[in-house]
């Protein structure tokens, strides 16, 4: 392969030949040639019926199933979020109680698996048959059925929320971690009070540095939901796996949750990039306009 020739201090013209990477060429081919092997078998297969596929892919109950899934990811990521940044602060608090408590939390529900989790919160009427919230030392409140406030959404809700939480306070610590400490100082001498300065100074800088985990754990938890199915949570994957055991189409089934699950996947990702260069663009023109300290401290100042 040829480029355009250069000019020799005498005045000679040379080619350019660039050199050819026969061991990239070989590789690339023989995966190419694998992975077209594997879609044929995959497609040319008399015991998958494709017709099949593409009669469930837009069935009614597999539409009801992704706005179930969709809700529920969206509402343990919220759940999650506000919880683990609470969980995060206290692990950064100077009472070492306050600190062994976030601290323990974190470490109890990264330490059990997210199914245990789930299953607990769902029959969590075999501990507390009823709910009860009161004043204290009174009989004042209100009783709840378990059996009725923990459906297979709630639990899935709770159990993935909290499960996330843990992971998003150890991101969140990072990025508070990893503000300038001249920016602390600064809301220090202006004699801001230490809730307000992780409002106004440390949150919204340390908030670059929190969005790409947290869109990652959140395109996680899109695939994650997929463990609902044992708490029979109306989901993607509980309404496809209903659906395959009256019918025996499981790899049908099977291919139509993927192919949905990988769907929402894309359209996370891409706006994750857009939310990432968003913020991106945004910490540029702060620096070059003399750092995020500059424009928020005069302001909380006044």
């Amino acid at each position: 392969m040829r480029t355009e020739p250069f000019t020799g201090p005498a005045g000679e013209r040379h080619p350019v030949v660039r050199t050819r990477h026969w061991g990239r060429v070989t590789a690339g081919a023989v995966a190419l040639a694998v992975a077209g092997w594997l879609v044929y078998l995959l497609v040319d297969n008399p015991r998958l019926d494709w017709g099949k596929v593409a009669e469930y892919l837009f069935h009614e109950r597999i539409l009801a199933g992704v706005l179930v899934t969709i809700e529920i990811s969206v509402f343990a990521t919220v759940l999650g979020l506000v919880l683990g940044v609470a969980v995060a602060i206290l692990r950064l608090s100077h009472n070492p109680v306050l600190t062994w408590l976030a601290a323990f939390y974190i470490w109890f529900f990264r330490g059990t698996p997210v199914l245990v989790q789930l299953i607990f919160w769902y029959n969590l009427a075999f501990l507390f048959p009823e709910l009860v919230l009161k004043i204290p030392f009174t009989m004042v409140g209100v009783m709840w059925d378990t059996n009725q406030v923990m459906t297979g959404f709630t639990a899935a809700m709770l159990g993935l929320g909290l499960n996330l939480a843990a992971y998003f306070a150890e991101t969140v610590r990072a990025g508070i971690q990893a503000v300038d400490q001249g920016q602390t100082e600064a809301a220090y001498a202006l004699g801001m009070t230490p809730a307000k300065r992780m409002r106004v100074i440390v949150l919204p800088q340390a908030l670059r540095i929190i969005i790409p985990p947290t869109g990652n754990e959140f395109i996680s938890m899109l695939k994650t939901t997929s463990l609902v199915y044992v708490v029979a949570g109306h989901d993607l994957m509980t309404n496809a796996s209903q659906i395959y055991k009256a019918n025996n189409l499981i790899m049908e089934l099977l291919i139509v949750a993927s192919l949905w699950y990988m769907l929402m996947t894309a359209v996370a990702t891409y706006l994750q990039g857009r939310l990432e260069r968003r913020f991106g663009a945004d910490a540029v023109r702060l620096v070059r306009g003399g750092g995020l300290a500059a424009r928020i401290l005069p302001k909380a100042a006044s």
